[in-house]
């Protein structure tokens, strides 16, 4: 082979990184890409936004402010300008106490809306639904996430949260709560967690008293 044979000869394309290939990513291999995608990646802006802990909302996606259970979303939204307010009084270097929900509608709008009106950051934790589910215009962009896999969404949830309040809602909510409670029992969480029940009459147990 002469010179002339090498000037005629073509590069072979090369094939994309592997983390800039998107057929590649959206396979089954990749899967355990992804999965780790969803905990650095909400790690990173967590970092950056100096976010130490959580205060938790969980509550019905169907629960409106003119809804028949409307003073549920305006107490929602009431605690959670309260508890964003205290908690910027504090001070120091890090954000505590920020108020997170499931960042799609209803109660999950009513802890984002509340805790954006009284000036602070605040968290939403979506996940791709066929239906419901859409980040709500409350949440601050930063810490706007929207996540693939159930159990990674729950991590945050739990990972960083100080204290959970529960509203009343349907199996979602229950879900989760009954998810945080599982991991308190069996010594899973190695911190305390405070956990309000709202619109649970005192003293009366919540299988006979909540409206899930």
């Amino acid at each position: 082979m002469n010179e002339d044979d090498n000037d005629n000869l073509e590069e072979l394309p090369s094939l994309p990184r592997a983390y800039r290939d998107q057929e590649f990513m959206d396979t089954t291999d990749a899967r355990p890409v992804r999965i780790l995608s969803e905990y650095l990646h909400p790690l990173a802006h967590f970092r950056d936004q100096k976010v130490h802990d959580t205060i938790v909302f969980f509550g019905s996606a169907r629960t409106f402010e003119a809804s028949a259970m409307g003073r549920y979303y305006k107490d929602a939204r009431s605690l959670a300008h309260r508890v964003t307010r205290w908690s910027d009084g504090l001070g120091g270097s890090t954000r505590r106490f920020v108020v997170a929900s499931g960042g799609g509608p209803g109660i999950m709008e009513a802890a984002n809306r509340g805790a954006a009106e009284a000036g602070g950051k605040t968290i939403g934790l979506n996940i791709g639904l066929p239906f419901e589910q859409r980040p709500n215009p409350f949440i601050t962009p930063e810490l706007n996430f929207e996540f693939h896999y159930f159990f990674m969404r729950k991590f945050w949830f739990a990972y960083l949260a100080k204290a959970l309040v529960v509203f009343p809602g349907g199996f979602g909510t229950l879900d989760e709560l009954t998810e945080i409670l599982t991991l308190m029992q069996t010594q899973k969480l190695h911190k305390k967690m405070v956990i309000v029940l709202s619109g649970l009459p005192f003293g009366k147990k919540s299988s006979t008293s909540m409206r899930w």
